[in-house]
């Protein structure tokens, strides 16, 4: 973030306003409920760089490409797991 001129979020509390995902919950989940929360999560990250992507200078294309391609892979095993 910094070598595009933005300041990076220091703090937890900072990546909390930043975040578009919601914090976890209070109890602990089921594992079904795990892998719905990180689908979600995965497709959120893709859809975020997906959204960027026409923004980026070339190293943060790369950086975005590969981050999206393991993003989508993860989404993909874990709708699998969804689907058993």
């Amino acid at each position: 973030m910094r070598a595009l001129g933005s300041p990076a979020a220091g703090n937890y509390g900072r990546f909390g306003k930043l975040s578009s995902l919601k914090d976890a919950l209070t109890t602990p989940p089921k594992a079904h409920e795990v892998v719905h929360m990180l689908l979600e999560g995965h497709g959120a990250v893709a859809r975020t760089a997906r959204g960027v992507f026409p923004l980026a200078d070339e190293p943060t294309a790369d950086l975005l490409t590969q981050r999206l391609t393991l993003h989508e892979q993860t989404a993909r095993m874990l709708r699998s797991l969804l689907e058993e």
